[in-house]
């Protein structure tokens, strides 16, 4: 059943687990995070970021996860991730997605507001959910511009600010995670993130969950934490599978398939670092 995240991410956040994110490519990963929804019995968010229309289409997604979903019998949402421009948000909206980000956060504080409380006005008329982010969650690698790729960290007093003026379905916090592969040991400011859960009353969102690692997450999860996103792990796990595959394996459906049970496997393993069994 497809659903806006609203229900399921104050429900996370009642319950001290988190609820992932996983984004998708292709239709073997549409199908990997669907299929592991329902084999652990609780609710996905199926993100695409914008990053990724190189790969797949915003229309392209929307009907393959709702067949799926609704094959699979599960309860899920379609989130548009990272979206960097109103007319992609819009375009999100237009197409079916339940739940949407718009992603300011590189611009001046002011100018973020603005931008995420015109998306507001037209998303939650849809019914549709808006997280948008707050300070910056920079890169290890190269998945962002250089301009783009340092963190800046989220001041509580700010997040405290940006969503009385905003009023925004979830925030996304800075705390010292990286998107795409670390390039030195996770530092993760736990105190800050304790700090903003208490002035905020909405749930938080963490970006860059993968190589993390599993005791932080689960801690994360536990200290305000509402859905963590995750891509990285997944697209090497997938890599990973089709690899082991090509030792054995000389048919393309069956390479397929490989990929997608590597991607499923390793986002089971998240859903119990997250402490998300059987919540639904």
């Amino acid at each position: 059943m497809l659903v806006n995240t609203r229900y399921m991410l104050s429900k996370a956040r009642e319950n001290q687990y988190a609820i992932p994110q996983p984004n998708v490519w292709d239709i073997n990963s549409i199908r990997a995070v669907l299929r592991a929804s329902k084999e652990v019995n609780s609710p996905v968010i199926v993100g695409l970021a914008q990053a990724h229309l190189q790969y797949i289409s915003i229309e392209e997604v929307a009907m393959l996860v709702n067949y799926y979903g609704d094959k699979y019998n599960t309860q899920y949402a379609l989130h548009l991730d990272h979206g960097n421009d109103y007319e992609t948000v819009i375009k999100a909206i237009k197409s079916g997605f339940s739940s949407v980000m718009i992603d300011a956060s590189t611009a001046p504080f002011d100018e973020n507001v603005y931008l995420v409380k015109e998306v507001v006005k037209v998303a939650h008329a849809c019914n549709v959910t808006v997280e948008a982010e707050l300070g910056h969650v920079g890169s290890g690698d190269s998945s962002e511009t250089d301009e783009n790729s340092q963190s800046i960290l989220t001041e509580p007093d700010e997040a405290e600010d940006f969503v009385r003026k905003t009023n925004l379905d979830s925030l996304a916090v800075a705390i010292g995670t990286v998107h795409g592969k670390y390039k030195g040991k996770p530092n993760i400011d736990i105190c800050r993130l304790e700090e903003i859960a208490k002035r905020v009353n909405i749930p938080l969102v963490l970006h860059g969950g993968s190589g993390t690692g599993e005791d932080i997450l689960g801690k994360c999860a536990k200290l305000g934490i509402s859905k963590i996103n995750l891509c990285t792990d997944l697209m090497i796990a997938a890599t990973n599978g089709v690899k082991k595959a090509l030792e054995t394996i000389d048919n393309y459906g069956d390479i397929n398939l490989a990929a997608e049970e590597s991607i499923k496997a390793s986002l089971i393993n998240y859903y119990k670092v997250f402490n998300c069994l059987n919540r639904i």
